[in-house]
Parts: structure tokens; sequence; C-alpha cells
């Protein structure tokens, strides 16, 4: 064993404190100068990562304590990203479970940790944000330790080591008398508790690649932890594919990569047990085996979660194509996707029947909408499909994926999450009365749930918090209810104005302003009736001769709706896309033409 390196992930439910914990254990770890500006969320690298404040990619760091290395990784919280945590558990030997003082173990909690548990990984609880207003961390303890009896949890993982302490604040301590000082009882906890890798000085280099990262100088960097051997730059190794069925490709190592603080730094060599990033390499994936010897086998590759919902992606075919986007042809859109599969283990992707457009399969509508939105940054011009679940026939039966639903709600407000339950066919299974709010628990199929947490933010005038977990697969349940509204189409292409949007909003909410361009087909708002109404957004005024001057001037027009992607992406019906551009988001039916589509809608039935 490596007595001089620990590997630990970090693990927790979304905005438990994860990455601010991280944050105070690099300062403590000596990463920054003195008088070094620090940012908050340091780890949160990505420009989405930064606006949303949730982390979607694991990233490793590590900090130097006394005279042992740990290696870091901050994994995603948000149940969509549960793929990169499953990958970054093949790399640590231990695990730090965050809970909230005030939440305690949440939907994430539970997935996240039946993972480690699984891996036979050692945990540390760190009971984090004691300082939060009706705190409770001892009652906290006990429900984590609830999680883990009912997680089957042996015995030495059940006397897991529990930490207080607040991320935020920098300070941990083993009881809750303690006085609060630093961060030292989480590093020595660390230390005395997670085991030093289990690795073989002795064998033939061999590793596991369980991360892809990417360098503008060198390409592809292959990240791991080195199970065996050591490697030095210049050494020849054997690539063991494992998309090609084993298939084997001589390499060379380039470079070889330490992550330190914030960055990387390049060593000549590296040995067993510690977590590294090697090139020399035009093309490696994750789950791939590098080893220095021709005889060496493939190391095995853990089975991640299977995806529960597929969408659409096409090529944007509308009037206004390639005016606001550089890259809008089909190849273009196939080469971007096909390089999103290579670092992304927990999607697929395939041609679909139709020529420019292809199925892509996610855990969930957030993973897609981020995906889309790193696309629209990057100058894509597409349209997407409203997700649907992916069934399984079993037994000569229809099944769908279900999911286990937590919603904390205020008092006030159950009865309105309850009916909008109902009409998803959600059967509650479980409610309890907290301080000053009810935690709603319920099970409902995946197709049910989409949309649902915006219902709940309208509905709890955004104080409700949903989480969401993936359970089994159950028969199909029937037709699901999510959107009762119809819509509001544009008959005419050419530039709204005020006057033809203030006739046109006496038919329902407009998610279209003054002086923007639509065209034929492309939905401008919403009839709060089920049925679609055609309207034209850009009649004019026409002028007279005499006219008084302030006609038509102040004219009460409401602002108009606007959506995000991921509401939007929610939002649309089984006949309609979302065009995405750099610049727009537009929601347009998938036949333009009116007298189509209503040709198109008789044919059906």
């Amino acid at each position: 064993m490596n007595q001089n390196i620990r590997n630990i992930a970090i693990i927790a439910h979304v905005d438990h404190g994860k990455t601010t914990l991280v944050d105070k254990l690099l300062k403590e770890g000596g990463v920054y100068r003195a008088n070094q500006q620090v940012e908050e969320r340091a780890m949160d690298s990505m420009d989405l990562e930064k606006e949303k404040g949730i982390t979607i990619k694991a990233k490793n760091t590590s900090v130097h304590w006394g005279s042992k290395i740990i290696n870091i990784l901050d994994t995603p919280g948000h149940a969509d990203f549960g793929g990169e945590v499953e990958r970054a558990l093949r790399m640590v030997d231990g695990v730090l479970l965050v809970v909230d003082a005030y939440d305690g173990p949440q939907a994430q909690t539970r997935f996240v940790l039946r993972k480690a548990l699984a891996h036979g990984l050692k945990v540390v609880i760190v009971i984090n944000k004691i300082d939060r207003e009706h705190a409770e961390p001892a009652k906290m303890y006990e429900k984590v330790l609830e999680l883990l009896l009912e997680l089957n949890a042996d015995d030495e993982q059940f006397d897991a080591p529990v930490v207080y302490g607040s991320g935020r604040d920098g300070y941990m301590m083993y009881n809750l008398a303690d006085e609060k000082k630093d961060m030292t009882p989480l590093f020595q906890t660390i230390l005395d508790h997670v085991p030093p890798p289990f690795a073989k000085p002795n064998d033939p280099f061999h590793m596991l690649v369980s991360n892809i990262d990417w360098s503008d100088y060198v390409g592809r960097i292959a990240v791991g932890k080195i199970l065996g051997g050591t490697v030095n730059v210049g050494d020849p190794v054997f690539i063991i594919r494992h998309s090609d069925g084993g298939k084997r490709v001589r390499g060379k190592i380039t470079k070889v990569f330490e992550f330190t603080g914030l960055g990387t730094k390049e060593n000549t060599t590296a040995s067993a047990g510690n977590i590294v990033g090697l090139t020399g390499f035009e093309d490696i994936d994750i789950g791939d085996t590098l080893t220095a010897d021709e005889a060496g086998h493939a190391l095995p590759f853990t089975q991640i979660d299977p995806p529960t919902l597929e969408m659409q992606f096409s090529i944007n075919d509308g009037p206004f194509v390639g005016t606001e986007g550089k890259l809008v042809t089909s190849r273009q859109l196939r080469e971007r996707l096909m390089r999103e599969l290579k670092t992304n283990v927990s999607i697929f992707i395939e041609d679909a029947d139709k020529a420019g457009v292809f199925t892509v399969k996610a855990r969930g509508a957030m993973q897609v909408a981020v995906l889309v939105e790193t696309m629209r940054r990057e100058g894509f011009e597409l349209t997407v499909s409203r997700p649907t679940v992916i069934e399984k026939i079993v037994d000569g039966q229809r099944h769908e994926p279900y999911e286990t639903v937590w919603i904390e709600v205020p008092d006030e407000c159950v009865g309105a999450i309850m009916q909008n339950m109902a009409n998803r066919k959600g059967q509650l299974t479980n409610m309890e009365k907290l301080t000053t709010t009810t935690m709603i628990e319920a099970t409902i199929t995946t197709r049910g749930l989409i949309g649902m947490e915006i219902d709940v933010v309208n509905a709890t005038s955004g104080r409700g918090v949903m989480s969401h977990l993936f359970k089994e697969y159950g028969p199909y349940v029937g037709e699901v209810l999510t959107r009762i509204t119809g819509t509001l189409i544009a008959t005419e292409a050419g530039e709204t104005t005020t006057y033809a949007l203030v006739m046109c909003q006496e038919r329902g909410k407009l998610f279209v302003g003054p002086g923007e361009k639509v065209y034929e087909g492309m939905i401008v708002g919403e009839n709060p009736r089920n049925e679609d109404i055609a309207i034209n957004a850009v009649r004019e005024k026409k002028l007279t001769n005499f006219r008084s001057q302030g006609e038509g001037v102040a004219a009460g027009l409401t602002p108009a709706i606007k959506f995000s992607l991921e509401r939007a992406i929610e939002y649309i019906a089984a006949d309609e896309l979302l065009e995405v551009t750099p610049k727009n988001l537009r929601l347009r039916k998938r036949i333009l033409n009116n007298g189509e589509r209503q040709k198109a809608a008789k044919h059906s039935k």
C-alpha cells in the first residue's frame, strides 16, 4: 500500500455544501498564497456551473496535509449527473458523506451512499451547515445511521466516524461541544479512517481510465488511479479498448500530470495508488485499460445505471436557419454529439430513422438541457423534441420507469401539490410534518415527473423543494396529463406589432413582445383551453390622415413570458419542437404550415 496517499470523493445531495467544503480544504491545505484572491466554489470551473450554482462534472484536486497527499474528487449532487459520481467512485478508497444539518439525508444522499457501500468504500460522515437556523445536527446524524441500516451497511461501515461543522465558516469538530477552530478534525479523521490505496507497486504498470480531460496543447488526457507498478514519461504501453471488445493498441506516454490544488503539475514519473493524468493517445475512452504488460488483461469497468429518457436532436429546418448560429449542418451536429459521447458515459446517442435526426438518451431533462446550452454557446443551431421515457417489454407487458419523489412544501400549499400529484397519477407513500413545512413522499412515473418541478415552484411561490430518484420499472399507467393548455400559433411571418399583440393577448398569455421576428407555425402564446388557435401577431394598424397624437401609444400590453431552456424543454408537447440558437429560444410546431398541420391531424384520427 502507498502509505502517503489517501483518495477520497465528496458525495452529497445537491446544495448540501460539497464544493464550498472543498474550498476550505484547499485553503487549509496551503494551496493558496497568504494574499491570494480566492474565488468561491473554485472547483466549479465551467461557466454553466458558476451560473447555476451546481456541480455538473466530477473534478480532481489534491491537498498536502503534513507529509501526506489527499486526492479529493468533488462530485455533482444532482440526480441527472449520477453517472459522474458512479465513475468517480472507481478511483477512491473512501467517501466524505456530507449531510445538511437542517435538511438531513435526501434522495441523492441515498443514491450515492448506496453506490459507495456497494463498492465497499469507507465512509466519513460530515454533518455540515450546523450554523443554520433550526439545525439539528445530532438528530440528522441519527437519520444517517438509520439510512446506513436501511442500505444494509456492514458493521465496519455502520461505525463510520462523524464530524460536525460548517464548510462555509471553515471549522469542523469531533463533538458538538468542542471549540470551533479549523478543519484539522476532518483532515485527521480522513487520515485515520480512510485506508491508503491498495496498490501493487511491484507489478507491471496498469490503470483503468475513469475520466477524460482535454487540453488544447496535448489533446486527450486519460485520468485514473494507478492500480499497479510505476509509469514514466516515454514508457510504451498497451491500450485495451473497452468498446472494441478488448482490441489492443500500442501507445507511448508523453506526459504525466499530478493534480495539485486548482491545477496540474507535470512529473516524469508516478507510482501505484496515485490519481494521475496521462497523455500520448490519440483515441482513448472511459473504461479503457492502460497496461505495460503485453499479456495484461482488461480491468473490469462498472456498469453504469442506464438512461431513462430520450429526446430527438435535429438540424434547424425553420425559416431563420443560419441567421444566428455558425454550425447548422447535420454533419457538424453529429460530430459534436459523438464528441460528447467520449467524455460523458451516462448518455447514449443513436441515428434516428430520418436524416439529420439523432436520438439522445439520458438520465433526465436537466442533463440534456446542460448539453444543449453548451452547444448553443459554441454556435450551434438545432431543434429538440419533448423528452419521452424509455419503455421496456417485461413478460409481454409494457413497463415504464418509476421514480420516488420527495417534496418539501409550506403547510398551506399541501392541497395544491396533492392535486397536481393526482393529475400526474402519483401515489402518495408517506407524509411527515416538519417544523413549518410538510415532507411529501410519493411514487410517480418518470413521464409524470416531466415539468413537475416548475409546477411546484409556481404552487409554492418558490418555497417548495423537490428531489427525485429512479426506483424501478413498473406497469404502464396510461395517459398522464402534464400540460392542460393549448397554444397560440402565428399565421404570418414578420415582426410583431403592439397593435396586433394587444388583440392577441385577449386569447391567452403571450410568449413574444413587440418588435420580435416570428414565422408561420411558431408558438407565440398559451391558450388556457386545450386547443390551438391560429393568430396574426404582425398585423399593422391602418393609419388615416386624421389621428390623435396619443392614440395607440399607451396600449396596455402585459409583459411576455420568457422560458428558460429547461422549462421550454418540459413545456413543449409531442407535436412541437424547441428551436435553439445562440441568441434565441423559439417554440414551434413540427409542421409549420397551418393547412398541412390540419391535414396531418385529420390523418392521425
